[in-house]
């Protein structure tokens, strides 16, 4: 970043760039079914979620907000989670309090990790006067997660697909990140680990870095 393309500002992806989880899905949610009288093998929960993940429906929600969006995130991934055990041999309806259950572990720091380099790199951006924001398909859980993991206080905004309605590779998050920085995309790079961030950056006309975790 030390030529004339130098940007003004960066745009971060979150999972899989600035945090990942410490257990795979799979044992966490096998471990939380086992509370509720459920046998699940934690590889084959594993080897489902990501063809599930994929398969839904975007985390985005036109036109919520507050307790509604809330709602709409929670039975989002409740509905995911339901998926996955289904998928894995498990019939009938969940228990009630299961799905609720994990949702809220999620919105938690336990289940996560800050990549080594993280603090590091933003400190620097930071100094260097660059702008920060945070392009995530998640959910509300994220602002308050960013608090508690303490990457929060170099970012200068979160954007999260669920409160857009509209999640990567759609170019919106991107946009709507660029209007908080202000700034236009010429001046701004995107960071991220997958091919959802890599076309949604280009669709919004940003240059997009891709790391490999």
């Amino acid at each position: 970043m030390t030529d004339a393309r130098r940007p003004e500002g960066l745009l971060l992806d979150a999972m899989g760039t600035l945090i990942g989880l410490r257990r795979s899905v799979g044992s966490t949610y096998a471990a939380f079914a086992a509370e509720y009288g459920l046998s699940v093998e934690a590889e084959a929960i594993n080897a489902v979620f990501p063809k599930l993940f994929k398969a839904a429906p975007p985390l985005a929600f036109s036109g919520l907000e507050g307790a509604a969006l809330l709602e709409a995130e929670q039975a989002w991934w409740v509905e995911l989670i339901a998926g996955c055990l289904q998928a894995c041999g498990h019939e009938g309806p969940l228990p009630d309090d299961l799905g609720p259950a994990l949702f809220a572990h999620y919105a938690t720091a336990e289940p996560w990790q800050v990549y080594p380099d993280v603090a590091d790199h933003l400190q620097r951006w930071s100094a260097a006067g660059l702008k920060l924001a945070v392009v995530s398909n998640f959910d509300q859980r994220l602002h308050a997660l960013l608090e508690q993991l303490e990457l929060a206080p170099w970012l200068d905004a979160v954007v999260v697909s669920s409160a857009v309605g509209a999640a990567k590779p759609d170019p919106r998050p991107f946009q709507r990140a660029l209007e908080l920085l202000q700034l236009p995309a010429a001046a701004a790079w995107h960071i991220g680990d997958s091919p959802e961030d890599e076309a949604g950056a280009r669709a919004a006309g940003l240059h997009c870095v891709l790391i490999e975790r």
